[in-house]
């Protein structure tokens, strides 16, 4: 009888090692994606703002090239 209940308690205390042992898997592994998906999510967010300067640069640049074909179309036209 007293086999038994060693039998039962080292089965219990092996089946809560293993559960505590996989809870602390999971949330290690809960960590880790959290840690990807912020350095991911960071990474994006510089490229955008890398981004966002290029498109102001372009649209200066284009506006500057708009703005000069007017003054030469405003000349084009005062002159015929």
């Amino acid at each position: 009888m007293i086999e038994v209940a060693a039998a039962i308690a080292g089965a219990a205390i092996t089946v809560g090692a293993m559960g505590f042992g996989s809870a602390s898997r999971r949330a290690a592994e809960g960590r880790e994606a959290v840690i990807r998906l912020t350095t991911a999510v960071e990474n994006v967010a510089s490229r955008l703002d890398e981004i966002h300067v290029d498109i102001k640069a372009d649209r200066k640049e284009a506006w500057q090239r708009m703005s000069s074909l007017e003054v030469r179309v405003t000349k084009l036209e005062a002159s015929q």
